[in-house]
């Protein structure tokens, strides 16, 4: 019985790991529609959410199912409340790519982003997509160094971001205000693509360590 308890978190894991390579797609995807003005594109990432939506729904279903029926403690106990909350957070970050779609696809027949500040906006989005794919990996191998390291990275986007303002504000600005908020938001957008990419990457580190991020020689 207690092996195929176990065989059920592994598999929860594993279709966390599937939802993490839908929203690498979708961020991918989004910033493909951003950059270049593609109205399909846009409208492929939007639609697409709703099978985020439905993996996520049936990975809580499974959790919730298991917590019901097995009554799990301790850590298997940890595994599954964290999976709960690893799960809301990979369907944030795929609402986060749909609000990045729905920016591009605004602005059609136009590109969202003006041509001076577009290599800060690649950045932020190359950025944000390598660590969802970094999470992919974190979370199929449960690796608590990788985890780690990813949460030190991060300040690689908080640079971007910081630039990126630095940018809006120039006395140089010549792209008016819709631009100027565009562009906020995005910034916005990616950078919280990280953010929920670090706090998967440490709950994973909480799963297999039952410590807290913060607690560990980082």
């Amino acid at each position: 019985m207690r092996v195929a308890f176990h065989d059920q978190l592994n598999a929860i894991f594993v279709d966390l790991s599937l939802i993490c390579g839908q929203v690498e797609t979708a961020v991918n995807r989004a910033t493909a529609a951003l950059l270049s003005g593609d109205a399909a594109i846009a409208e492929e990432v939007i639609s697409g959410d709703q099978a985020i939506d439905a993996n996520r729904e049936r990975v809580e279903d499974n959790a919730f199912e298991l917590l019901s029926l097995q009554q799990p403690v301790a850590g298997d106990l940890r595994v599954l409340v964290s999976a709960l909350r690893m799960v809301s957070e990979l369907e944030r970050m795929g609402d986060l790519s749909v609000h990045v779609a729905k920016i591009a696809r605004l602005r059609v027949p136009h590109v969202a982003v003006p041509e001076p500040v577009r290599p800060t906006m690649e950045q932020m989005a190359e950025v944000a997509e390598d660590m969802v794919r970094r999470v992919t990996a974190i979370i199929i191998d449960r690796d608590v160094e990788a985890a780690i390291a990813l949460g030190r990275d991060d300040e690689i986007m908080d640079q971007l971001r910081r630039r990126s303002f630095t940018e809006l504000l120039s006395p140089q600005w010549e792209h008016g205000v819709e631009a100027a908020v565009d562009l906020a938001l995005l910034g916005r957008y990616y950078e919280r693509i990280a953010d929920h990419a670090v706090s998967i990457a440490n709950r994973v580190v909480f799963v297999v360590t039952g410590e807290q991020v913060s607690r560990l020689d980082v």
